[in-house]
């Protein structure tokens, strides 16, 4: 399951240091090491986007993966909030 960061988190620092850009192709993972890429594909669709981790999360219940605006933006789950997704690091 993928979620999103909200608005509320531009200009933070994230758990790499990077500054979170809702514009950029990001994201954040539990565990993957930083600067790993992996494409998200959201189950209903088959859209797909590929992001960098360079946070650590979610943090709630169920969810595999954080994405920015901009990557949940691609793959449609914007308007849901979240979404079933398949992962693969690249």
């Amino acid at each position: 399951m993928a979620s999103w960061y909200g608005e509320r988190f531009t200009g933070r620092s994230t758990a790499s240091g990077a500054t979170y850009d809702p514009n950029a192709l990001t994201a954040a993972h539990k565990t993957l090491a930083f600067g790993t890429q992996v494409r998200v594909t959201l189950q209903s669709t088959g859209r797909s986007v590929v992001v960098t981790i360079n946070d650590r999360g979610p943090f709630s219940g169920g969810r595999e993966i954080d994405l920015s605006r901009a990557a949940a933006d691609t793959i449609g789950v914007t308007s849901q909030g979240t979404g079933a997704v398949t992962l693969e690091v690249v």
